[in-house]
């Protein structure tokens, strides 16, 4: 759904996050900032045509601004009305996305977090939310998304921003994988870990020993051994399970350890066969990482 820069003056895209107090506007922008966009939160609305401009004159270095707003007063509407027009006419054509939720669910949230409504002033809870919400009305009617995170968990906003600002390498699974030996210690920052020394060790075979995983010969060694190719089609089905889980909870980094006894040879061969066969997936890039080869 994303437009092409050329389609944005100075090949700049530019998005406007607002709605109601406690609807999910930082969540918005969390997810807006790993999708690689430069968002400001709660910038006045004066001043969000000079961010822009700046943005502009970055010689390609912004590329994406998006601008979060709180309602703070009653002239809030007006003048973001009136920036997106002129933005609008300056060509940037913003898009406006609108965060709603009902009213039990707005004061469920703000009863769980202990705060006050930045409108209630002296009044109850749901005044507040009232007021703000006859505020908000006009810009909602104008709003080129509109989300109710009513019944949205966290992650199932996150996918509605990527469906709406994303692109195929947004929703990619960045996979490493990467090879080690046991003997040097498991990889801290590995979200699984597999041990292949179920297999024959090359080590033992003289005209194999000097040489690593990387060489024809040990990977035919290994990739020869009775239950690695059973071993390889199995896991790879079980990391496309795992994959779209991982898409769908938001994460979007995966690190597979593959671990032989000194990170040589069996775990080298089958990283780069399993890599391999990763790379062929869709909304996978995957990266092959030898941590403990040269350490021998």
């Amino acid at each position: 759904m994303t437009e092409a820069p050329e389609d944005h003056a100075q090949g700049v895209e530019v998005a406007v996050v607002t709605g109601l107090s406690g609807a999910g506007r930082s969540t918005a922008a969390k997810c807006l900032e790993d999708l690689g966009w430069f968002v400001v939160d709660n910038l006045p609305p004066e001043l969000i045509s000079t961010m822009v401009e700046l943005g502009a004159k970055a010689q390609g270095a912004v590329t994406k601004v998006a601008v979060v707003m709180d309602v703070r007063s009653r002239a809030f509407t007006e003048d973001l009305a009136s920036i997106i027009r002129d933005l609008d006419a300056s060509g940037y054509k913003p898009r406006v996305v609108f965060l709603e939720a009902t009213d039990d669910v707005l004061v469920r949230r703000f009863e769980q977090v202990r705060r006050g409504h930045p409108m209630q002033g002296d009044g109850r809870l749901i005044d507040g939310i009232k007021a703000e919400r006859d505020l908000l009305g006009p810009l909602r009617e104008d709003a080129d998304l509109v989300l109710d995170t009513s019944t949205l968990s966290v992650h199932q906003l996150r996918a509605k921003i990527e469906d709406a600002f994303g692109s195929d390498a947004a929703s990619t699974t960045k996979v490493t994988v990467l090879s080690f030996g046991y003997k040097y210690g498991i990889p801290m920052d590995a979200d699984l870990v597999m041990d292949v020394r179920f297999l024959p060790n090359p080590f033992w075979i003289p005209e194999l020993k000097d040489l690593t995983g990387r060489d024809a010969d040990v990977r035919n060694y290994v990739l020869t051994q009775e239950g690695a190719e059973e071993f390889l089609d199995r896991y790879h089905e079980l990391l496309r399970l795992i994959g779209a889980g991982y898409r769908r909870e938001g994460k979007r980094y995966l690190t597979l350890a593959i671990g032989c006894t000194g990170g040589k040879h069996r775990s080298v061969a089958i990283s780069e066969e399993l890599s391999r066969r990763l790379a062929d997936e869709d909304r996978m890039a995957v990266k092959v990482v030898h941590r403990d080869l040269g350490r021998e």
